[in-house]
């Protein structure tokens, strides 16, 4: 029916203007461009004043003694949180932080994590979270690109570091130098100034920091507290690591609704036991994760209670984990946002059984475009790209001019002047239901395990080892039908490194999780026919090239072959030798807790997942697991 309307609409403003081109016939007509463009984006809202420090400020003086953090057996009002953080403030004020001055912030998490964010906010600056696992190589880029002049840690990370002309204030050191004369007062930040930078991988080979200001971020905050909705009786549980914007959601929205965060150690987050643990012993009634930490909860056999809210996003929500999570009590919120428009742009809750896992409608304040490749708009049920306008826009990249213009371009259809919109890249459609369906991407970048990862970054960094002439990065599905990543080279002529040689050139500069479980050599890679990567054509990759990282030496025990054994089947690689280590081979934090667990019932013994990355060859693991069974017997 709507295909012939269409279709009578074309013609007829052809055969009115036969002068027009083809592409600037209009199809759809004025009440359907005032339905996708106006009523599906009637999402006015107010907008709390302030920045979310000033919010979290204003909930510490309605609620001084309730509690605000939990961090294992340490807790902290929303007093003390708030007093400390003032403190910081201002100390940091006295070194010249203030509103558009960035600070780097790299801390384990810990109560005094909560503390150094809040510092920095309160005292005008905005923060740019630094990961102590990041290769120094990025961390210096990070420092160097945001200018901080100043760099908040703790004392046991001060090594981590790269070496720096920024001062350093050490979250542990409290009470922190009395500030100067005049420095204890705040500017004001406005809401055009930014609250964080979050550094996202780059397709030239290097990161790209994204700047979000305070009004975005707040507005995000707000949206959030109506639907999926949050309460003072709520406790949401914190997994996600700092570094990944969508940490913001879960650290301050409880906050401002005078809620409890609990936050859970990088231990507990890979391991679904101690997650499950913690959500009964907290009696926590909200999580926020990415689809990939709820499979290792469901597949631990943990189903949310009645009151439970399951926030899912960060990457593209299988149909099967949906029906999963769908099946319990559970209310389900499917998520989707790039860090560019703040954390999360649109929203839906699922439907018991879910069959379809649409990304739902825009939040407050947000605008949402299907354009095709004349800036368009399509019809319900045509794809096109996403385009994001509204309140979430961010301010664009840290000095790259040329990368904000290309992506974040002028909103034709907000009628204000300097209305702007991201070009998110993803492809979508309207569905019949006011909702956007997610259909995958316009371009070569891909999300592993929650973050978002440019191809060409990973190859643009192999390449640059002396004996690759070319190399492509590449994603297929694992045994859980999550995301892996691998790499095809062609030499320089020498022959294909070794594996470990390949991995630590990465590791010196990119990430663990951007880093290739195998490395395939190719004698050349194929071509589309106009001259393109033809991924199709790419063959599966050589299982026996990722266990060549040195020479195989067999197990000698029957410890080590049972746990060879179950790394082989986890890693999907034909061999595994005594001395290989579970991360050369591709293993990385998910699959260690399929292992884990694959021991655990093979072996009928009770190892920590901690233990697995302190021992992280056959041998050494094999070793441990030997002391600890006859300590036991």
């Amino acid at each position: 029916h709507s295909m012939g309307e269409h279709f009578l609409k074309l013609t007829g403003e052809a055969v009115d203007d036969p002068s027009q081109h083809i592409m600037d016939v209009p199809m759809l007509s004025e009440e359907e461009l005032h339905r996708l463009l106006v009523e599906w984006n009637a999402t006015d809202a107010p907008v709390p004043q302030g920045g979310v420090h000033e919010l979290i400020g204003a909930q510490a003086r309605r609620t001084p003694d309730a509690v605000a953090v939990v961090f294992e057996d340490l807790s902290m009002t929303y007093a003390e949180l708030h007093g400390r953080s003032l403190e910081l403030a201002a100390h940091l004020r006295s070194l010249g932080v203030g509103p558009g001055v960035f600070v780097a912030l790299c801390a384990d998490r810990s109560l005094d994590m909560f503390v150094g964010l809040l510092g920095i906010l309160n005292a005008g600056g905005a923060y740019v979270p630094l990961d102590p696992a990041y290769p120094a190589d990025r961390l210096t880029h990070m420092l160097e690109d945001a200018g901080c002049p100043v760099v908040v840690t703790q004392a046991h990370l001060r090594q981590a570091l790269p070496a720096t002309d920024a001062r350093v204030v050490m979250l542990d050191e409290a009470p922190w130098p009395e500030s100067d004369e005049g420095a204890g007062t705040a500017e004001a930040v406005g809401g055009d100034d930014p609250a964080y930078a979050i550094f996202t991988s780059g397709s030239t080979g290097r990161p790209k920091g994204v700047q979000v200001p305070h009004r975005a971020l707040v507005n995000l905050l707000a949206s959030m507290a109506r639907a999926p909705g949050l309460g003072p009786e709520d406790t949401l549980l914190a997994v996600t690591t700092l570094s990944f914007d969508i940490a913001g959601l879960e650290l301050y929205l409880p906050l401002i609704v005078g809620a409890r965060v609990v936050l859970a150690s990088r231990e507990a987050a890979l391991d679904p036991a101690r997650l499950a643990a913690l959500i009964e012993r907290e009696r926590v009634t909200v999580m926020q994760a990415t689809p990939a930490t709820w499979r290792l909860l469901t597949e631990y056999g943990w189903r949310g209670p009645a009151s439970f809210k399951i926030l899912c996003g960060g990457e593209t929500l299988p149909v099967d984990l949906a029906r999963t999570l769908t099946g319990g009590e559970a209310e389900v919120w499917n998520l989707y946002g790039p860090t560019e428009t703040t954390i999360w742009s649109t929203v839906h809750r699922l439907d018991r059984d879910a069959s379809a896992i649409p990304i739902g409608r825009p939040i407050a304040n947000t605008r949402v475009y299907v354009l095709d490749a004349c800036g368009a708009p399509t019809p319900v049920g045509v794809p096109g790209e996403l385009y994001i306008g509204g309140t979430g826009v961010a301010l664009g990249y840290l000095n790259r001019p040329d990368l904000t213009a290309d992506r974040f371009v002028s909103d034709p259809f907000a009628g204000e002047p300097k209305a702007r919109m991201y070009r998110t890249g993803d492809r979508v459609r309207w569905r019949t239901d006011e909702t956007l369906e997610h259909l995958g991407r316009l371009d070569t970048q891909v999300k592993v395990r929650g973050f978002r990862v440019e191809l060409s970054e990973i190859e643009t960094v192999l390449a640059r080892h002396p004996a690759i002439a070319h190399a492509v990065a590449h994603v297929i599905p694992d045994a859980s039908g999550a995301h892996r990543l691998v790499a095809y080279v062609v030499t320089s002529g020498s022959g294909i490194p070794p594996v470990a040689e390949l991995r630590s050139h990465l590791a010196a500069h990119l990430p663990e999780y951007m880093i290739p479980s195998s490395f395939t050599e190719l004698e050349r890679v194929p071509l589309t026919p106009n001259g393109k990567v033809d991924r199709r054509r790419l063959p599966a990759p050589d299982a026996n090239q990722v266990a060549s990282a040195g020479s195989y030496v067999a197990p000698r025990t029957e410890l080590e072959r049972v746990v060879a054994d179950v790394w082989r089947d986890a890693l999907g690689v034909q061999a595994v030798g005594a001395t290989d280590n579970f991360f050369d081979l591709g293993g990385h934090s998910l699959l260690i807790v399929k292992v884990h667990s694959e021991l655990r019932a093979k072996l009928d013994h009770d190892l920590s997942i901690v233990e697995m990355f302190q021992y992280p060859t056959v041998r050494a693991l094999a070793e441990r697991l030997s002391r600890q069974m006859a300590a036991s017997n």
